[in-house]
């Protein structure tokens, strides 16, 4: 079982990497001019192709179909919820703020999963989470707090809430969707599969956002075409696949389930990086580095207690 929580631990930091790519680019097209809504739903269309691509090499493409057959509303549903309710408001939020603070807000989502963990899996014996979990998971969220301080003082009200509330209902979408679709396809799919399916499923919404952007005359600039493409090959591809691969390992264990999501606070560091390497932004005050700081000993924290 240690074993496999370390496996899952550096799968976890390496979808943190490639997730952390999303923010920046996400940003970047932002500053560009690009709408959020191509900037959402062109890289969902690039990874169902991706993934289809790949499910068909592999000769995994059927047993997906069937799982989807059998429990077609679940799927719809969680999906939408996992994908569709995570990404959009990521990529809304992105125009009112820096990749590394919508990262630093993104890191919710760790408490996130501990708060709905007992609503979601009512019907089983859940042992309350160890008074250590709870903790490291707040050093992260003071961390997040202290990142966006001093940039909270910089922006109007009205850009605050933009920048944080879509990124508050992403937070809890994701563990959600995911948590939910765990207990739906029961270990009988594997990290690519159910990646694969989910993309699938959720295409009613993708297809229904971009409806609504044509209708108020959005279109996508060629820049956002070939850079969700990016997009969609380091986070729906492999940062996707890698995080579900590693929540696969220890879906049964909610202090190694907890640790593991923990790990996508790391996000905010790698975030920092390439923003300052691609938009030349200037380096944060020191609230926010002391933040990066505690938001890193939180995960180290969670990695290496037993």
């Amino acid at each position: 079982m240690k074993s496999n929580k370390r496996y899952a631990l550096i799968l976890g930091l390496l979808s943190a990497l490639f997730f952390a790519l999303t923010f920046v680019l996400n940003r970047v097209m932002a500053v560009g001019g690009g709408h959020w809504i191509w900037s959402a739903s062109l890289r969902y269309f690039w990874t169902t192709l991706l993934l289809l691509v790949l499910v068909l090499l592999s000769k995994k493409f059927r047993p997906v179909i069937l799982a989807i057959k059998e429990k077609p509303g679940q799927w719809l549903l969680w999906s939408t919820i996992g994908f569709g309710f995570f990404y959009a408001p990521l990529t809304f939020a992105s125009a009112f703020g820096p990749s590394w603070l919508i990262a630093g807000t993104w890191q919710i989502t760790i408490l996130a999963g501990i708060v709905v963990a007992p609503w979601l899996q009512q019907t089983q014996s859940i042992k309350p989470l160890p008074f250590q979990t709870i903790l490291f998971s707040l050093i992260i969220l003071l961390g997040v707090v202290l990142m966006q301080a001093g940039h909270a003082r910089q922006v109007s009200v009205n850009n605050l809430i933009l920048g944080f509330a879509p990124v508050l209902i992403a937070a809890f979408a994701y563990p959600i969707g995911n948590r939910k679709m765990m207990e739906v396809t029961n270990g009988k799919l594997d990290a690519l599969q159910r990646t694969f399916g989910m993309t699938l499923a959720s295409l009613p919404f993708w297809i229904l956002l971009s409806i609504l952007g044509i209708a108020f005359k959005k279109f996508p600039t060629a820049a956002q075409v070939s850079t969700t493409l990016w997009i969609a090959i380091f986070s729906g591809v492999i940062a996707t696949v890698l995080f579900f691969k590693a929540t696969d390992k220890v879906q049964k264990d909610q202090k190694a389930l907890a640790a593991v999501e923990a790990t996508q606070s790391t996000e905010v560091l790698f975030a920092l990086a390439g923003e300052l390497i691609l938009l030349n932004d200037t380096i944060p005050d020191s609230y926010a580095i002391s933040g990066g700081f505690l938001v890193l000993l939180g995960m180290i924290l969670h990695s290496l207690k037993k």
